[in-house]
């Protein structure tokens, strides 16, 4: 019979447990760096914002008497909403509608343009693809400002200055989209679902429409978000394209309106500081409610196109 002797339990030297306690220690002081870290960003981005939503609530008066972030000693929001949809005959208004006709138009389009080409970039070989995706890579390092004179000379001379279509156009091509659109189709669209569906008799339409597109969903989703917030802030290329009041999306109105304010336009019958602050309010709330109700998908598409399998 023999005899199983457990060895005792391993007793720490007197001094190791020292090096835990340090480690432990300095482990907490990192994680209340990151702390203060994480809360002095998050407060870099909201206290803007947190301005921007107290002084719409302000009158023109306590607007320049009271503290930044100071709330009103009389609420005026909604004194400033009416004067800021009544001004100028409702102008705002035509603004708003203007900026989700180019936003909607133009992103959409370019969220559908670049689905299809990335598609056909990842599925199909054809000659020249190579300096093609080449070609794309290297757009997306162009700014978009450095395009807004060359594009108004040929807009000029097609005659489409002053009209919508001068800021849809541009709006469709998004280089980024197609290159993000082509990395995600090649690993969200297996290639022996394909040949299935093609030994099956489907087109190639078909098989794009019916298979490939809802697999392409989270990207998709993706792109529309991105071109959806560059088309909804674009400033410059509207500026220069477009002439008459009526057609100005919302960045280039109130531009126009703060402009004319600290020109002296301000006086006691027609403040414009209040409507400028309403108005920017009002003009970030569409992309806010597009983010909460997109953002899975938003995710999701970003994960998926970051993820080699």
């Amino acid at each position: 019979m023999t005899s199983t002797m457990q060895a005792p339990p391993a007793v720490a030297p007197e001094g190791a447990a020292r090096p835990t306690v340090r480690r432990r220690s300095r482990s907490a002081r990192r994680s209340v760096l990151l702390t203060i870290a994480y809360w002095t960003l998050l407060a870099y981005f909201l206290l803007p914002l947190a301005w921007l939503v107290i002084n719409s609530t302000k009158s023109n008066g306590d607007l320049f008497t009271t503290f930044g972030l100071a709330l009103p000693s009389d609420l005026h929001l909604w004194q400033n909403l009416q004067d800021l949809v009544t001004y100028q005959d409702g102008i705002f208004v035509r603004w708003f509608a203007n900026t989700v006709l180019y936003a909607v138009v133009g992103a959409g389009g370019a969220a559908v343009i670049a689905a299809i080409g990335g598609y056909a970039l990842a599925k199909y070989a054809f000659a020249g693809k190579r300096a093609v995706i080449v070609t794309v890579l290297g757009a997306t390092a162009v700014p978009g400002t450095a395009l807004a004179v060359p594009t108004y000379m040929l807009f000029s001379q097609w005659g489409l200055i002053n009209t919508e279509a001068a800021v849809i156009i541009p709006s469709l091509v998004s280089p980024f989209g197609l290159f993000l659109m082509m990395i995600y189709a090649a690993d969200a669209v297996p290639d022996s679902l394909l040949e299935a569906a093609r030994i099956d008799g489907a087109g190639e339409f078909r098989t794009f429409w019916s298979i490939s597109f809802r697999l392409l969903a989270p990207g998709f989703v993706t792109v529309l978000l991105f071109q959806l917030v560059q088309t909804w802030n674009n400033y410059f290329l509207p500026l220069i394209v477009l002439n008459q009041q009526d057609k100005f999306p919302l960045t280039v109105g109130l531009s126009q309106w703060n402009r004319l304010a600290n020109a002296g336009g301000v006086n006691v019958a027609e403040p414009l500081y209040p409507l400028v602050i309403t108005g920017s309010l009002i003009a970030i709330l569409p992309l806010c409610v597009a983010f909460v109700f997109l953002q899975r998908y938003w995710q999701s598409g970003i994960a998926a196109g970051g993820i080699k399998q």
